[in-house]
């Protein structure tokens, strides 16, 4: 597949890290010559520097023979005139375009759009893909990661082992004999920065990120064997009343259970437009630091503070002031990968990473064919694969210990018939049977070998 990613920054560049390691023809574009340089010396891309709205430029990418475009530059109207430019001049089949502008949404998603007039495929919302994500931490407040499979009958978990937790130094095998009828599986381990798939003699350490799949259903009794707690969410606190923000406070106000929230917004524009979009919900217009506002707020009552700034450090001093607030909960809206590491030191609860989700979007939507999921962890350290398996795949009609996966892949839940399955060595993978891969990078292109998917791309 042929495929030019217009935007070389950390979005593009792990897109098209992802498609080059899939033997595709990718070509990179950028007005910015160093971040070019980046992309064509790292990976096996072509690259040429100018502005990709321009035909000329689409013409030097090869766009007369694409199959895709892919738009991710940091200007929504350059990403929109790229597409536009590769419909209307070369015939690009498929166009995706990353947009943030909530007017620009508004009238795409409305009826006044048409295709012909403003021919994208797929809209990818970084803020609505953010909202959704924090949404989840919210669901699951003892977690610092959470993603759902299988239509939501599995639950991808990532929780940091605290002291108390009463299977430390437990090997991974005897966890399955003393929790036989618990369904979930460790699929990965970080321990001091490293992230890999574990076997099942691994034991599990205090501080370790562990992350974990597991059956919906038994979410809180995994939660509860790895020493955490659920918490009821019912109050709290938003600091940034911008498009997440007020996405997130809108969705809070949208639920059964009712869920008291309250908007802390810096600028006053920002803070009157939600304010006139939101119904129950309290926006105070102040700093989000400063102590006197977030006492205002009644932070120490708080079940959760969730803070999503355009600014990481705002998010970060935020949520550590919040916490020595007396707030049990803290979430930070985290753009930098290198500040991912400070959030144990600062004792922040959970981050979102808005690439790592924009990332996973992109992606589930270029890998059309059988891959049905595809979520990236941490700062595309790994991913985790939904496919539906092919009669084909090497793997269909085999028990999950007699296939040779490398040594950074784990199964970690399968689909019958419809119906959740836990993966044990003796189970046959099948014709249609949907299946979840953990895969540590190097491995993904071994793993899509295996599922035989790569080349079904639409």
């Amino acid at each position: 597949m042929k495929v030019i990613i217009c935007g070389a920054g950390q979005v593009g560049w792990q897109i098209a890290r992802h498609l080059a390691s899939e033997q595709n023809d990718v070509t990179v574009v950028d007005n910015n010559a160093e971040l070019v340089r980046r992309a064509t010396d790292t990976l096996d891309v072509q690259g040429i520097a100018g502005f990709a709205s321009y035909p000329d430029i689409l013409d030097r990418a090869g766009a007369r023979d694409a199959d895709m475009v892919i738009a991710a530059t940091h200007s929504d109207e350059v990403n929109m005139v790229t597409c536009q430019v590769a419909h209307s001049v070369f015939a690009v089949p498929r166009k995706i375009a990353r947009l943030r502008a909530q007017s620009y949404l508004t009238a795409i998603y409305s009826d006044l759009y048409r295709r012909d007039h403003m021919p994208i495929d797929v809209v990818i919302s970084p803020e609505k893909e953010v909202a959704e994500a924090a949404l989840q931490r919210l669901a699951a407040p003892a977690a610092f990661d959470t993603e759902s499979f299988l239509d939501g009958k599995a639950t991808l978990l990532g929780i940091t082992i605290d002291p108390d937790c009463p299977v430390i130094n437990t090997p991974l095998r005897q966890l399955t004999d003393l929790f036989s009828t618990l369904k979930a599986v460790v699929v990965g381990l970080r321990r001091n920065g490293r992230l890999f798939a574990p076997d099942s003699g691994d034991q599990i350490f205090v501080d370790d990120d562990c992350y974990i799949m597991a059956d919906t259903n038994d979410i809180a009794r995994a939660l509860e064997i790895f020493g955490k707690t659920q918490r009821k969410q019912e109050r709290i606190v938003i600091v940034g009343g911008g498009n997440v923000g007020l996405a997130v406070a809108q969705a809070l106000e949208a639920r059964t259970v009712r869920v008291r929230a309250k908007v802390i917004e810096k600028s006053r524009l920002c803070a009157e437009r939600a304010a006139d979009a939101l119904e129950r919900t309290i926006v105070l217009n102040g700093d989000g630091l400063d102590v006197a506002l977030l006492q205002e707020a009644n932070i120490a009552r708080a079940d959760a503070v969730l803070c999503v700034t355009d600014d990481d450090k705002t998010n970060l001093l935020s949520a550590v002031r919040a916490k020595g607030l007396g707030c049990p909960m803290t979430i930070a809206l985290i753009n930098d990968p290198t500040l991912i590491p400070l959030m144990g030191q600062l004792e922040i609860d959970a981050y979102i990473n808005p690439r790592a989700t924009t990332v996973s979007s992109i992606l589930r939507h270029i890998r059309h064919g059988r891959v049905r999921e595809v979520y990236s962890i941490g700062d595309a350290e790994a991913e985790v694969l939904e496919a539906q398996v092919l009669s084909t795949s090497p793997i269909a009609g085999q028990r999950l210990r007699d296939i040779d996966f490398p040594e950074g892949v784990l199964v970690g839940a399968v689909m019958k018939g419809g119906k959740y399955v836990k993966p044990t060595g003796s189970l046959r993978i099948e014709d249609g049977d949907v299946i979840v891969i953990f895969a540590i990078a190097a491995d993904v292109p071994e793993v899509e070998r295996l599922l035989q998917v790569s080349i079904d791309f639409f």
